[in-house]
């Protein structure tokens, strides 16, 4: 739904965030846009903000009433400039680096005067391959170049995407064979270890950044303690009040299951490459998100919400 017509001649825009919103997709880039942008909708409007949002097309329902919805996509911001006027901050997530320069234009040329960027783990390491070859690293050097105020965010895979089906390591098809058969096949399931965070939590950490100045000019790793694959399966299955049972698959039969799925190879290797490095490397790595500073608590002033909870706010996908 397109109330941008509407909304525009409603209200002022002169205290209005954009949040840019993509359909969940198997391939490079993918993260949980509409989860996380739905409830940073929610968080700013109750801090007295105005909303507008610019998603594609099967993301426009199920916003707050008073939020400006535009039906486009961030990945062809040409299109649909008029997203950008007015705006005074800019959440952008779901862009491309072939397109990013232009949102970022778009949104400085209205009068933007920051952009908080929805990035992802470890755009430091393409830094070792050719420009060419970069993903993230290539909309973060975008962003830092716009001449916005900025914060990259980078997150630890979220919750909540498990159910949206943006990254295979959360578990991407376990709602429905648990509901089917009540069992989860995953590789490296007795080893496997991986972060996560809240996307209540992700939210407030992208609402903090969009609102004040503490964090301009940084890159907060938005991070929670590794998991195992384990301890996830078990948090499931308390909540339904009943067994799940496991299947520990071979690297190759993870493999098939993710390519049958629609996920690319690289998403393959890389998710079972960090499941793997994170559990040989887990005081290791776990040390190392507990040094972040700012860390979450930090910035959303409370301890974040764990996984548990988000399995019982989240039961009904599984049962």
């Amino acid at each position: 739904m397109d109330t941008f017509e509407h909304d525009e001649k409603a209200s002022p825009v002169g205290r209005s965030c954009l949040l840019t919103v993509v359909s969940p997709r198997k391939a490079e880039g993918n993260s949980p846009t509409g989860i996380v942008g739905r409830r940073l909708a929610r968080q700013l409007l109750a801090m007295g903000l105005q909303v507008r949002v610019l998603a594609e097309p099967d993301q426009c329902g199920d916003w707050p009433g008073t939020v400006e919805v535009v039906e486009g996509s961030v990945t062809r911001p040409l299109e649909c400039a008029r997203a950008f006027d007015g705006v005074g901050a800019v959440f952008l997530a779901g862009a491309h680096p072939s397109t990013a320069g232009d949102a970022l234009a778009l949104a400085r040329d209205a009068g933007a005067t920051k952009v908080v960027l929805l990035s992802s783990h470890g755009p430091e390491y393409e830094e070792a391959n050719p420009p060419e070859t970069w993903f993230w690293l290539a909309i973060e050097k975008a962003v830092e170049a716009s001449g916005l105020a900025w914060t990259h965010i980078r997150p630890s895979a979220v919750m909540g995407a498990v159910i949206e089906g943006t990254y295979p390591a959360t578990g991407s098809d376990w709602p429905a064979t648990v509901r089917a058969d009540g069992v989860v096949r995953e590789a490296l399931l007795a080893e496997g270890n991986y972060p996560f965070i809240h996307e209540e939590d992700l939210a407030a950490v992208a609402a903090a950044a969009l609102t004040g100045d503490d964090y301009a000019g940084t890159v907060v790793e938005a991070v929670g303690p590794p998991l195992s694959t384990r301890a996830r399966v078990r948090s499931i299955a308390a909540a339904l009040g009943r067994d799940i049972g496991t299947v520990d698959l071979a690297p190759d039969d993870g493999r098939a299951v993710w390519r049958g799925l629609g996920w690319p190879e690289g998403a393959i290797e890389v998710t079972l490459y960090a499941l793997a490095e994170y559990g040989a490397r887990y005081p290791e790595l776990l040390r190392w998100t507990l040094d972040q500073r700012p860390s979450v608590q930090d910035i959303i002033g409370r301890p974040p919400r764990t996984y548990d909870d988000w399995v019982r706010e989240n039961i009904g996908s599984f049962g």
